[in-house]
């Protein structure tokens, strides 16, 4: 063993190692250990024993010049001896130690992805788990997140994750859940259950449902990494460059979205000039991709291009919205939801006046589908301001008020129900 680091090591350097390796490579040395393994929590329970070791190991030799290969051999000498001190799976032990080699040689490349990563994702976001576990298990197992990491950025208790996520290994141990890609046939199928659980991620970073922050960046950049990783894995399927584009463009807009305390600023007051526009370029690079593999945009890719028409506008007045209605119609029509229908009510009237954009509102509060949302009443509250009609918008932002879980949120629609006049 050499050591990577300068100067000799310390038990600092080995710790500030092993962090690294693991935030880098979590997801390639847990896939490759479930794959060797054919068991998610004993691939996990030997990467956390080989990760103890090399704190130990690392901080007495230095860190070895293939860190990755290091973990990955150490722990396949942990998942051997617990098989050995398993009679049952003799059969088993003895298949992987004479199929599997002594050492592994993997360099530590931080831009190398394969499909044991891919296979990762696609159990860890299978049908057979609820949407809250497919969520929970992909930040722990590709992402590399820590359950106290992962409840801190739900606002949820720790043992509730851990049972999530123990939950979430049992069932894809009883249900039988294969290690490999899904067959071809269901490649486009499960591709969707990926990208919703990476929208989720990426949503409820850049919009906190609950507590005393607009803004989860981390989690938000969490989504965004996984979402490149996934586009290098899938270079050729048009959603997840698209997926990745509207994660982009809306996290450019994260600088100009909070004040100096915290406090959000609406789109109409945030400073332009505060947008990432590396971002921007590297969402609209995205977008382009997404565009030129010549099958359409699919869901992800129409609301890309709907935060491009944001990004390129130097202000609301600006803002081409005859565009974004159209965007809207077609995500309706490919992806129809309530929200969607409210988003073009907004869009409609930017384009065309208040009054077209209530009818819409109303049709929708009628129906029942957006009740208990804080959204709508939101969304009418305004039109409402801008055709007069204040008492009523009053009552309807103290509405929203109410329904707001998030702290943030909720100080701006009483700012604005008490303003009125």
């Amino acid at each position: 063993m050499t050591g990577a680091t300068d100067g000799p090591p310390t038990a600092e350097s080995a710790r500030r190692a092993v962090e690294a390796v693991w935030r880098i490579e979590s997801a390639r040395i847990i896939s490759a250990l479930a794959r060797y393994t054919g068991d998610f929590e004993l691939a996990e329970d030997v990467a956390q024993e080989a990760m103890a070791e090399a704190l130990v190991t690392w901080a007495r030799e230095g860190t070895p010049d293939s860190p990755v290969g290091w973990l990955l051999s150490t722990a396949r000498r942990r998942a051997i001896d617990g098989f050995r001190r398993r009679a049952a799976l003799n059969e088993r032990y003895a298949t992987i130690a004479h199929t599997t080699p002594e050492t592994y040689d993997l360099a530590w490349d931080p831009d190398r992805v394969d499909d044991d990563v891919l296979a990762l994702m696609f159990v860890a976001c299978h049908p057979v788990l609820s949407p809250e576990a497919r969520v929970a298990l992909t930040l722990r197992t590709v992402g590399g997140l820590s359950t106290e990491e992962i409840a801190r950025a739900f606002l949820v208790p720790v043992p509730t994750i851990q049972a999530r996520i123990t939950r979430a290994k049992k069932t894809i141990a009883a249900a039988g859940v294969p290690f490999e890609l899904p067959p071809a046939a269901e490649h486009r199928e499960r591709l969707g259950g990926v990208l919703s659980v990476l929208y989720v991620i990426f949503t409820e970073g850049s919009t906190a449902t609950a507590g005393d922050r607009l803004l989860r960046t981390d989690l938000a950049h969490e989504a965004i990494r996984l979402a490149r990783m996934l586009a290098a894995l899938l270079p050729d399927e048009p959603e997840v460059h698209g997926l990745l584009a509207l994660c982009e463009l809306t996290a450019a807009r994260f600088p100009a979205r909070t004040g100096p305390d915290g406090e959000a600023v609406l789109l109409e007051d945030q400073d332009r000039l505060r947008w990432d526009r590396s971002a921007i370029r590297r969402g609209r690079a995205a977008l382009d991709r997404a565009s030129a593999l010549g099958r359409g945009l699919g869901p992800y890719g129409l609301q890309a291009g709907i935060a491009a028409c944001h990004a390129a506008a130097a202000s609301v007045e600006e803002t081409d919205w005859e565009r974004i209605v159209l965007l809207y119609e077609a995500l309706g029509r490919v992806a129809p939801s309530p929200v969607v229908e409210l988003n073009r009510a907004v869009a409609v009237a930017m384009a065309t006046g208040p009054g077209p954009a209530l009818s819409i509102v109303d049709d929708l509060a009628v129906g029942g589908r957006l009740s208990g949302s804080h959204l709508l009443p939101t969304v009418r509250g305004e039109l409402l301001i801008r055709l007069g009609r204040t008492d009523e918008a009053r009552a309807e932002l103290e509405l929203a008020a109410r329904l707001c879980g998030n702290a943030k949120e909720r100080a701006v629609l009483l700012r604005k129900a008490a303003a009125i006049s």
